[in-house]
C-alpha cells in the first residue's frame, strides 16, 4: 500500500538526508497534503512527491553531478552555473529508479519544484510553494505573507515566492535561472 510505501521511503531518507533536511522534508510532505485537500489534488501524489522532493540533496553538488553524468541526466548551462538546482532534476530520477515511483504527475512536480514554470500542474504548484512555506522554514520578510495567503490563492503565493526568490539571488550577486524569471512572470501576470 502507499501508506507502507511511504513509511519505507521515510525510514530510508532518514538515514541518507543530514537532520535539518530530512525535518524540512516531512514539513513538505504534510503541507503538501494540506494544500492538496485544499484544492481538490490528490493527497496520494502529494504525500509522495513532498517526501522525494529533495532525495536528490543526499549528498554535495560535485557529486551530484557526477550522478547525473554516470545516469546520463542531461544538465543545462545555467543548472551546472547553479549547482543549487541539480538535485530537482536528480531527485526526479532517484524518485522513479531507486524509489519506484512511476506516476509522471509526481516526478514532474519533482523535476519543477525549485524553479517553477510557467502554467505549473496544481501538484506541481503545491510542492514549489509548499517547499518555501513550510512550517520548518526560517522566517524571511514576505514569508508570513505568502502563508496567509496560500490556502486561498495558490497562484498569488506562487508569484510572490518567485518574485522573492529572484529578488533574493538578484541581491546577493547570484545568478537567476531563466526558468525562475519565467514562473515570475508568468504568475504576476496571471494575478
Amino acid at each position: 500500500s502507499m501508506t507502507d510505501e511511504l513509511t519505507d521511503i521515510r525510514k530510508d531518507l532518514s538515514k541518507k538526508l543530514k537532520k535539518e533536511r530530512f525535518e524540512h522534508t516531512i514539513g513538505v510532505m504534510y503541507t503538501a497534503a494540506s494544500l492538496a485537500m485544499c484544492y481538490g489534488e490528490d493527497i496520494q501524489k502529494a504525500l509522495p512527491a513532498g517526501l522525494l522532493h529533495d532525495c536528490g540533496k543526499y549528498c554535495p553538488s560535485k557529486d551530484q553531478i557526477k550522478l547525473c553524468e554516470k545516469y546520463v541526466i542531461s544538465l543545462t548551462e545555467s543548472e551546472l552555473a547553479m549547482p543549487a538546482l541539480i538535485h530537482a532534476k536528480l531527485g526526479a530520477y532517484l524518485a522513479e529508479h531507486e524509489y519506484g515511483i512511476k506516476d509522471r504527475d509526481i516526478l514532474d512536480a519533482i523535476i519543477w519544484h525549485t524553479t517553477g514554470r510557467p502554467a505549473m500542474t496544481m501538484l506541481e504548484k503545491i510542492i514549489y510553494i509548499a517547499d518555501y512555506i513550510e512550517p520548518n522554514r526560517k522566517i524571511i520578510p514576505g514569508l508570513e505573507e505568502i502563508r496567509s495567503i496560500v490556502f486561498q490563492d495558490i497562484d498569488r503565493a506562487i508569484y510572490l515566492s518567485a518574485k522573492r526568490t529572484v529578488r533574493y539571488l538578484e541581491d546577493g550577486g547570484k545568478a537567476v535561472d531563466p526558468m525562475t524569471v519565467s514562473t515570475c512572470e508568468y504568475y504576476r501576470k496571471e494575478e
